[in-house]
């Protein structure tokens, strides 16, 4: 449910853009900077929450981040001009990647270490399954009655969640060696810095089209406002059909299932442009970049294999890594339209990112092969994972309390 509370005000706010833009009075690309601006908060209060709250209960701090998420859509929805719309969006956005670090490390705890891609997968379909129903619902209120509404309904399901989490969320005690000083241990480590800069880059092509898909819809595509959520719906049922059958893979496969994602969204982008004239093509092109959304499934499990026992602080700041993606690709998206490029120049901008994300994953991957090419050496020819002796050993001290909380 928080997921999905979180999904629609992300993607909502891109789909209602043509509405609030006429009302505050300002064009398409200026109005994208509110998108950037959420995109903003989300890189700021990942970070500074979780380190801030890395002794608190999870439970109790998951409750506390959707109540700031709720509050802060519903002042989004009364903001009498263009620049208190921009400050509320950044508010909203500071709980966002905190609330799915946490609730991503609560769902990888209750599950066998093979599966942890599948667990934080089924955590995501709540976002996935709003950009097919939360999105269009939004969208759809908003023409109806004005997009207001559209992040009235958001900020009802904020607290919708908020009872959720404290009536079905098993309560557990605070880990007593967290620290924010733990936390901050991510940061000394080179693969946490790559793995992000995946997500930030390389997820940056998606947003890029998806912000301007509306504007495209009705100005390249030709099809009336009431068509536009239908289209966004089917870019909603792209991204849950990749975060059902891409997390089953990288649980086999990581950082292959990495790779061939970031090279099947510089491919299906760099075809958008061809398909724009027409709905039915342009439909199916935007399932397909959908699906590469499963990106931020793939990149959360990698963050736990590398980050060591600051996982708290890298969960969150893979939401951080996205949303820079999410500045990222509307504000350059927005410049090459501003320039005269032509509404589905972004999806250029969005193939030349995914290929960027796809060196970072090379330099990753080569990283991995000359740490293992070391060790091996060290032991003699022995060939030794120093990652994967590391999730053994967290699967084997956590097994009892697992078990525990199975019975329970």
């Amino acid at each position: 449910m928080g997921g999905f509370a979180i999904g629609t005000t992300e993607f909502a706010s891109m789909s209602m853009l043509p509405l609030f833009a006429q009302d505050l009075g300002i064009d398409a690309p200026t109005a994208g900077y509110a998108i950037s601006a959420y995109a903003l908060g989300v890189v700021v209060g990942a970070p500074v929450i979780t380190v801030l709250g890395a002794r608190m209960p999870r439970r109790a701090l998951l409750v506390i981040l959707m109540a700031m998420f709720a509050l802060f859509n519903g002042l989004a929805g009364v903001s009498p001009s263009y620049h208190w719309m921009l400050l509320f969006r950044f508010l909203s956005g500071l709980p966002h990647g905190a609330y799915f670090g946490v609730g991503a490390l609560v769902a990888s705890s209750l599950v066998p270490i093979n599966r942890r891609a599948r667990a934080v997968g089924q955590m995501f379909l709540g976002l996935t399954v709003a950009t097919v129903i939360g999105v269009p619902l939004a969208n759809w209120l908003g023409q109806a009655v004005g997009w207001r509404w559209g992040f009235a309904l958001i900020a009802l399901f904020g607290v919708v969640t908020m009872g959720a989490i404290y009536a079905f969320v098993p309560k557990t005690p605070s880990d007593a060696h967290a620290s924010p000083l733990r936390e901050l241990g991510a940061l000394k480590r080179p693969q946490v810095w790559i793995t992000l800069g995946i997500g930030a880059i390389g997820f940056g092509g998606m947003f890029a089209v998806y912000t301007y898909l509306a504007d495209i819809l009705l100005r390249v595509t030709h099809v009336t406002l009431s068509a536009v959520p239908w289209v966004i719906g089917v870019f909603g049922l792209g991204m849950t059909f990749g975060n059902i059958i891409v997390p089953a893979l990288a649980d086999r496969a990581l950082m292959r299932t990495t790779g061939g994602l970031l090279l099947w969204s510089a491919v299906v982008l760099a075809v958008f442009p061809f398909a724009a004239g027409n709905v039915w093509a342009l439909g199916a092109t935007v399932f397909l970049i959908g699906m590469g959304g499963a990106l931020g499934t793939v990149l959360q499990t990698r963050l736990m294999d590398v980050a060591g026992d600051a996982q708290g602080l890298a969960a969150s700041l893979n939401h951080s890594a996205f949303n820079t993606a999410n500045a990222l690709g509307p504000f350059l998206g927005g410049l090459t339209i501003a320039h005269g490029l032509g509404w589905t120049s972004p999806a250029w901008v969005g193939s030349g990112l995914a290929l960027g994300g796809l060196m970072l994953w090379w330099l990753s991957v080569a990283l991995d092969g000359s740490r293992r090419h070391r060790s091996a050496r060290s032991l003699g020819g022995k060939a030794h994972d120093d990652g994967w002796h590391d999730r053994q050993r967290r699967v084997e001290s956590s097994n009892p309390r697992r078990s525990a909380t199975d019975r329970a």
